[in-house]
């Protein structure tokens, strides 16, 4: 990582929305496909690579393949992912032909971290016989919450135990969408899943502050409808050796029965209502970015929580009931308390 690199990096960490200078970057000449992404505040001026392949077999406005295209950008062909039986393997296409632009390797449910662990653990013996040449490639998986918060769960914390070299990257829709929308880990309170057509009755699991109590390199959260955001923290996660983790909120249609043509919108009302934060931990050097740190410090007013699920189906139950207010006025005080929480790491 170059020194502009890293004061760029630094500096966007304040506020990633900034227009962060990139004139001496040119998509024209040779360069780090990762300075490109921390230089970048627009999407004309990423690379022009793309990871996913036109003909992908996702559903429209599905945020898998949006994030991915981010993601692809960032790390450059010089990759490999691990994948498991989700929305993204199923949006594949016919073997043997693929929309995805480098290797992948799907394998079983539970066995992501595992395969990445021995994966990037075979490419750090080929150099070190001298039989690999080229630069290592990145390896990362690309796993839904149903494989990260549950079926996954104990082989991610294992690996991130060991501090094996590779990003896990978990695109939260909060439901598993590929077998028809059951209640995961991620599913939050109250939501209707086909598991839970009464909605649910637990609170969701908090796992990325989990993944910080392991100690990881690396930790953040991230969201599709604030790509510059993701585009920073991904870049950063490529330049950092050991376990790195990467959480991204991934609004989806059929899941949270929304149209198709909101997901980049209902991703940001997720963010600005406190119900999904933006932060980072590098290291062990806690921060929580823009608008969540403004949100969370009181300085910016959250936006009506009541507005964000009245337009997601899949919170009928809760807006059609006639003690609407008292259960929101309970979910915005859980929301509070997440975020005293995440404040008091800092």
């Amino acid at each position: 990582m170059s020194e502009k690199m890293k004061e760029n990096v630094l500096e966007s960490a304040v506020n990633p929305m900034v227009g962060l200078p990139h004139s001496d970057v040119s998509k024209d000449k040779e360069h780090d496909h990762a300075e490109v992404a921390a230089l970048s505040s627009k999407l004309a001026d990423m690379p022009d690579y793309e990871m996913v392949l036109k003909g992908t077999g996702a559903c429209a406005g599905c945020p898998s393949p949006m994030g991915l295209r981010v993601v692809g950008k960032v790390l450059g062909p010089n990759s490999v992912v691990v994948m498991t039986p989700s929305c993204t393997v199923a949006s594949t296409g016919m073997m043997p032909k693929s929309c995805f632009n480098i290797p992948v390797l799907n394998c079983a449910f539970a066995s992501a971290a595992a395969t990445a662990s021995g994966i990037t653990g075979a490419y750090d013996a080929l150099i070190e016989k001298g039989t690999l040449k080229r630069p290592k490639p990145t390896v990362f998986t690309w796993i839904g919450d149903g494989g990260t918060y549950d079926i996954g769960l104990q082989g991610l914390s294992a690996a991130a135990e060991r501090n094996e070299d590779f990003i896990y990257f978990c695109y939260n829709n909060e439901a598993y969408g590929n077998t028809g929308m059951q209640r995961s880990g991620a599913t939050p309170l109250h939501a209707i899943t086909t598991t839970t057509p009464g909605g649910k009755t637990e609170n969701k699991k908090s796992l990325p502050v989990l993944m910080l109590e392991h100690n990881c390199a690396y930790v953040a959260t991230a969201s599709i409808s604030y790509p510059q955001d993701l585009f920073r923290k991904v870049a950063k996660a490529k330049e950092i050796k050991g376990f790195r983790y990467i959480e991204i909120h991934s609004p989806c249609g059929p899941g949270w029965k929304i149209p198709w043509s909101e997901t980049v919108d209902m991703g940001k009302r997720a963010v600005k209502t406190g119900a999904w934060s933006l932060w980072e931990s590098e290291n062990g050097r806690f921060t929580i970015n823009p608008p969540t740190l403004q949100i969370a410090q009181g300085k910016a007013k959250p936006a009506p929580l009541e507005e964000y699920i009245s337009l997601q189906g899949r919170f009928n139950l809760v807006t059609r009931s006639p003690d609407k207010e008292k259960i929101v006025a309970e979910m915005e005080e859980n929301i509070q308390k997440d975020l005293k929480r995440l404040l008091a790491r800092l």
